[in-house]
């Protein structure tokens, strides 16, 4: 490593040749059917698919409006079990166009039991795998306790034709601890489906506070593990909230590689060069250098 002027610089000679991959974040809007949202984020795959994009995540929940903003057991009617609908259509997009889907879905797992779940779809249309949100908030406007059951499966990597992938979802972004887990099982690339947005009465000094701090924290996430960050988010007014875009990719050194608006419908394009893992790790060896003799109390709440 290389450093001058306050940077460093990652020397990339030592680093394996390896695959890479071509990532795609759909960001848009979405209206009270649907319906048209899924005829919406297929038109958007089938554009990402055109631009080169062999993976393409999608945002949280990005079949309907974001519908914890209230509790209201009507909504309960918009979810849907895996396999279903969504995963069958999604499906079959992916086996035609040769690509890997990552859908947040609202997800009925039984009479009463409901998740907020993603779903990793590979190239051959089939489920590669599944994670349901494990961190549920309950905020003012984002009552998700009231609708989603807290995840109970691993924090883990799907192995896809593209490579390892770590899913989590919004509210798991601020969780080092998640990011960390995902990334020990061997993700390259850790995708961040998000519904996020301001509340219509928070000052423009807050709003930048929130989406600075929003933007570092999964930086972060990239920096500390060596890996990409991939987040997407809703735009558009709903209710009370305006979600604030600013989807954006980030590579293992934390820099950010394709960047989309605050309030534009947008497809996000990005090559993630996977040797960049191998050779930020060897100078950066966070990895190696973890005291996991010396973390016991993370299994505990506080220490007091």
């Amino acid at each position: 490593m290389a450093c001058g002027a306050g940077r460093c610089y990652l020397d990339h000679a030592m680093a394996t040749p390896r695959d890479k991959i071509v990532v795609g974040l759909v960001q848009m809007s979405c209206a009270a059917e649907p319906a048209s949202n899924l005829d919406k984020a297929l038109a958007r795959i089938e554009e990402a698919s055109a631009r080169g994009a062999q993976v393409t995540c999608l945002q949280e929940l990005f079949r309907s409006q974001y519908p914890c903003q209230t509790e209201d057991p009507s909504r309960f009617d918009l979810a849907e079990p895996i396999p279903g609908p969504s995963t069958e259509v999604l499906g079959k997009l992916a086996r035609a166009r040769k690509i890997v889907i990552v859908a947040s879905l609202f997800e009925r797992r039984a009479a009463g039991v409901y998740h907020n779940t993603a779903v990793v779809i590979d190239s051959s249309g089939e489920i590669a795998g599944r994670y349901r949100k494990m961190h549920i908030p309950d905020d003012p406007r984002f009552y998700e306790k009231y609708y989603f059951t807290p995840g109970d499966l691993d924090f883990t990597a799907h192995q896809t034709a593209r490579g390892k992938l770590g899913v989590l979802v919004c509210w798991d972004q601020w969780y080092p601890e998640a990011a960390r887990l995902v990334a020990m099982a061997g993700a390259e690339v850790v995708f961040y489906p998000t519904a996020i947005g301001w509340w219509h009465g928070e000052t423009p000094a807050d709003r930048a506070r929130m989406l600075d701090a929003w933007k570092t924290i999964q930086r972060s996430h990239a920096i500390a593990n060596g890996v990409f960050v991939a987040v997407t988010n809703r735009v558009g007014v709903e209710g009370d909230l305006e979600f604030w875009g600013e989807s954006f990719i980030a590579d293992p050194v934390g820099e950010v590689i394709a960047h989309a608006s605050s309030s534009a419908e947008e497809i996000l394009i990005a090559e993630c060069d996977l040797a960049r893992i191998e050779a930020t790790r060897r100078n950066w060896p966070f990895l190696r250098d973890r005291r996991i003799d010396a973390y016991g109390d993370l299994m505990r709440r506080f220490r007091s």
